[in-house]
């Protein structure tokens, strides 16, 4: 089936969806006469005692049930590739990186990953782990991953991803989260390169975050997210599955396609998101707003309002607060910020440096803010409303401290200069 990809609109919605007319059963016999043949499997997100509202799981019809398949074995690609818990010393220092270059070999979405850092614990399901792509061919294996879901933000080039129950398409500023478990291979569009960022969440499933005082309305809107329709291949061929299980990456083949699901039922899919669909809300009078104003997802912890990751975007928006300081003061907080920039010039480091398909990472209280560019830029202005346009940086910020991979500490696109960006301040002067 080659048809182009359709989709379910809503977040969370029960989504019933079939590839060929009358592939999904129905009725009281439904469990033991499925029809055409097809065989039952039932994906779990959640414990099966998971509060209703909470609860997430799909019912899977397919060609052939997954147990079919000859034993793992150790798969030695995607050599920087790594999963919690790090082993590596945590550094309260402020880290910046240049984009990843391109690959000298063809290298599909899977081997060219690499892991930057992270924290918790795949074995306990806390945490997360944050790594970036650069792919220059497209995958012919199938992959899943055992320890927690991704969140996938192209940067550059846009995304096919086959998964079992249909098809995505994602370009640059959407993104696409592939639950727990779900099989899927990568293809890239004509241009034959792609570049963008993966979070590796351990912990609960990324959801909407509440609105609170907000109201009813603003900020990611649920009819806004597509899963795919049922989509399926009966390709009788070898294909090799790759998992990655306690963070260590498996492989076996199959002798068939793994996307052989005709129907699905459920309201544990794959969804993309266009971030440029966010309703930003700002203040209009004074002060500058909180980055959680600007959530798109929460993984949520056993601490309420302390994520165990919240996918944060600054989207463009208007800027309208009067005597105010516009860009993100300087602050220490209790939560890790990780970010990229997608595109344009994020409106605190107008100074240089951070790009497109770079990334910063500044760990839990240590002090951060706008570059003297951004900060003498801010304090000069006339205060009249202005449109921040052009621009779409992200944010994964996580409860934990995130310690970062051998390879990000001595990467030759780590800037060991990033500290000067601060240097240049003058000491205030006090009357006398």
């Amino acid at each position: 089936m080659t048809e182009t990809p359709r989709y379910h609109p809503g977040f969370g919605n029960h989504v019933s969806t079939e590839a060929v007319p009358g592939a999904l059963p129905i009725g009281r016999n439904s469990p033991q006469h499925v029809p055409f043949g097809l065989y039952t499997e039932q994906l779990s997100g959640t414990a099966f005692t998971a509060p209703r509202h909470e609860n997430r799981r799909t019912w899977l019809y397919r060609l052939r049930p997954t147990a079919q398949h000859h034993a793992f074995t150790r798969y030695d690609g995607a050599p920087n590739l790594r999963a919690a818990p790090f082993d590596t010393p945590p550094s309260p220092n402020r880290m910046r990186w240049d984009p990843l270059p391109w690959p000298d070999a063809a290298t599909d979405w899977l081997d060219g990953l690499v892991t930057y850092g992270g924290n918790g614990s795949v074995a306990e399901q806390t945490g997360v782990a944050i790594h970036l792509y650069a792919a220059t061919a497209d995958m012919d294996r199938a992959f899943f991953s055992a320890d927690g879901e991704l969140l996938i933000v192209p940067q550059k080039g846009a995304l096919t991803i086959d998964t079992e129950m249909g098809r995505l398409d994602v370009a640059p500023l959407q993104i696409a989260v592939i639950p727990r478990g779900v099989r899927f291979r990568v293809r890239l569009d004509n241009n034959g390169r792609a570049r963008g960022y993966v979070c590796e969440n351990y912990g609960a499933p990324f959801r909407l975050p509440d609105l609170g005082p907000i109201g009813a309305n603003g900020l990611a809107n649920p009819r806004d997210f597509e899963t795919p329709a049922a989509w399926f291949e009966d390709r009788d061929e070898p294909c090799t599955i790759i998992q990655k299980f306690q963070g260590a990456l498996w492989q076996t083949t199959l002798d068939h396609s793994p996307f052989d699901v005709v129907a699905w039922h459920g309201n544990l899919a794959p969804y993309r998101y266009d971030l440029t669909r966010f309703n930003a809300i700002n203040t209009v009078s004074f002060d500058h707003s909180d980055p959680s104003i600007f959530t798109v997802l929460t993984s949520p912890s056993d601490t309420p309002g302390t994520a165990n990751c919240d996918f944060v975007i600054f989207p463009p928006r208007w800027m309208v607060a009067e005597g105010t300081f516009r860009p993100p003061w300087f602050h220490r907080n209790v939560m890790s910020e990780f970010m990229g920039l997608i595109v344009g010039a994020y409106d605190a480091k107008e100074g240089g440096g951070f790009v497109p398909g770079g990334a910063s990472l500044h760990n839990q209280m240590n002090g951060h803010g706008p570059d003297q560019t951004s900060y003498e830029k801010a304090v000069t202005s006339d205060l009249k409303p202005v449109k921040i346009d052009g621009a779409m940086a992200f944010m994964f910020e996580t409860r934990h401290v995130v310690r970062t991979t051998a390879w990000a500490q001595t990467s030759p696109t780590m800037q060991l200069d990033y500290d000067d960006v601060w240097r240049g301040f003058p000491k205030a002067t006090l009357p006398r």
